[in-house]
């Protein structure tokens, strides 16, 4: 997802904020080089960026407190692996998956999921990650099925959505409040959010590269995920 000023975040989420805080010349002029006649060195800016804000993956930290470890202890072997996309741009908005759904989306596609494969959630949200519905018009994952896929040996999931459960209006409609993240309480288990292009991958037969920043302590970390075709 592109990261820009002004961008769709999560209710709470503070958006980035980028500044240039030298520009070509004052570089220049302020290293000093510019009495030497160099008037066009290396700009650079100051981001302020949330760890939850754009693509990014959530560490265990972000549920079980500050004691639980951050993004620095993803293994990284869980990071780059085969990637599975199931569709379920079918389900209405607001839907909870359901471990049937997932089942019956693994039977579409003829796959059988093995340990460290990387499922990606597509709702379909993503075609619309700069409007107001962003926030509202997608489905999201249960407990049940986020701990079925546990059982497979899934450990690193995704969503093209704003959130890995379902919309809050949905969780606040049924007081069931965030339950697929709450498996972290329990689980080592990592997933993505605001992913974007699922429908330029095949459902199946890619790798996927999901690496974080290595930001310490944080609950989360910007992640820029790529999927590698081999034609």
């Amino acid at each position: 997802m592109a990261v820009h000023e002004g961008m769709m975040t999560f209710p709470r989420v503070e958006p980035p904020k980028i500044k240039m805080l030298e520009s070509w010349k004052e570089f220049a002029d302020n290293i000093g080089a510019g009495e030497f006649g160099e008037d066009h060195l290396t700009a650079h800016y100051i981001v302020s960026h949330s760890d939850h804000a754009g693509t990014h993956v959530d560490s265990v930290k972000h549920m079980r407190g500050p004691d639980a470890p951050g993004v620095e202890g993803i293994p990284l072997e869980y990071c780059y692996s085969d990637g599975v996309v199931l569709d379920f741009r079918h389900l209405e908005k607001g839907a909870g998956i359901t471990v049937e759904d997932l089942k019956g989306a693994l039977s579409k596609i003829d796959y059988v999921l093995k340990p460290k494969d990387i499922v990606l959630i597509q709702t379909g949200a993503s075609a619309y990650n700069n409007e107001q519905r962003y926030l509202t018009d997608h489905v999201g994952m249960t407990a049940e099925a986020t701990l079925w896929l546990i059982e497979q040996g899934v450990r690193m999931m995704g969503t093209d959505a704003v959130t890995f459960d379902p919309p809050v209006w949905a969780m606040f409609e049924r007081k069931e409040f965030w339950h697929a993240h709450k498996v972290m309480h329990e689980h080592d288990y990592w997933h993505l959010e605001n992913l974007e292009n699922l429908d330029q991958l095949p459902p199946k037969g890619f790798m996927l590269s999901v690496f974080p920043v290595k930001w310490i302590g944080t609950t989360g970390a910007p992640v820029r995920a790529v999927g590698i075709i081999n034609d």
